[in-house]
């Protein structure tokens, strides 16, 4: 396992005096959400610093950096834009960026006017995303975990899993979701995913969507692993509007499936007696992965 250097206000404090010296009279301070892939401080009001905690993450700096400007024009809502790209110093080993803030809040569900409406605004988002030119973008790899590339890199972690939660999960319906993931394999031409569309990556105003973050697991390959939160945060009319809003066909919503419920019986799994808030939470996706393939059967 990666260690983990301390990231603190101090740290980001030095970094920025002697890096970006135009900002180092400005407030850094924690951001209330700051995640755990990355630490994201404020820098004055307008701007935040974002450093990866461990090395696996430390591949998407330099990604973002030459990607994501290029998104960001055609793209119908506002995605974090670099504005600059630190080097290693201070005793912290790799690159880190500061970013333009983007007010908005995380989408909690009680913050969404309309689940269904944001549903389809989300899909509209993915949609456009997908139709960007994906030439010469990244491919699923180290940098992203592989999200976008086949379900089979995972196949075994996916197994294991279902055997340790063999008598506390229904086993069977798991490997049945799984096969059929696995038997719907992408065929398409690569074009660009988020690879973590998770409500704490979608910001809400005025209960609306209205800014998507955390472009670090993004690539180009097979959106499927954007549609997780069809079974995370939708259900029943919200989940058929973003459905239909992606024309997502039975193959690909069978590999969204697939997706989801490797992450949440790997979760499950690996936190069953040291997170039980977070196991419950993997549970209840288990659940409705399972539901959802049973109805469409």
């Amino acid at each position: 396992m990666d260690s983990k250097p301390n990231i603190d206000i101090a740290l980001v404090s030095r970094l920025i005096a002697t890096q970006f010296p135009r900002w180092k009279d400005l407030a850094v301070r924690p951001v209330a959400s700051g995640g755990w892939d990355n630490r994201t401080f404020h820098l004055g009001d307008e701007r935040t610093v974002r450093l990866p905690s461990a090395a696996a993450y430390s591949l998407q700096v330099e990604k973002e950096h030459r990607w994501l400007p290029r998104l960001a024009p055609l793209l119908p809502l506002p995605i974090p834009v670099p504005l600059a790209m630190g080097v290693p110093a201070e005793n912290y080993p790799w690159h880190w960026s500061v970013y333009r803030w983007i007010e908005g809040e995380t989408a909690k569900r009680e913050r969404i006017a309309s689940l269904p409406r944001f549903a389809t605004d989300l899909a509209t988002f993915l949609v456009a995303l997908q139709r960007t030119d994906a030439t010469d973008g990244p491919a699923p790899g180290q940098h992203n975990f592989f999200r976008g590339g086949p379900l089979g890199v995972y196949d075994g972690e996916a197994r294991q899993a279902i055997a340790v939660l063999d008598g506390k999960i229904d086993t069977d319906a798991a490997s049945a979701v799984w096969e059929a993931a696995l038997a719907a394999p992408w065929h398409g031409a690569p074009v660009w995913f988020h690879g973590d569309v998770s409500w704490g990556n979608l910001l809400v105003r005025q209960g609306r969507l209205s800014a998507v973050i955390d472009f670090g697991t993004s690539g180009v390959g097979d959106p499927a692993c954007d549609l997780a939160i069809a079974w995370t945060l939708f259900e029943g009319k919200s989940r058929e509007a973003f459905r239909a809003g992606l024309t997502a066909d039975e193959a690909m919503w069978a590999r969204g499936r697939g997706w989801t419920l490797w992450k949440a019986l790997i979760t499950v799994a690996g936190q069953i007696d040291v997170n039980p808030v977070e196991v419950e939470k993997s549970r209840h996706v288990i659940d409705e992965v399972l539901a959802d393939h049973a109805q469409r059967a």
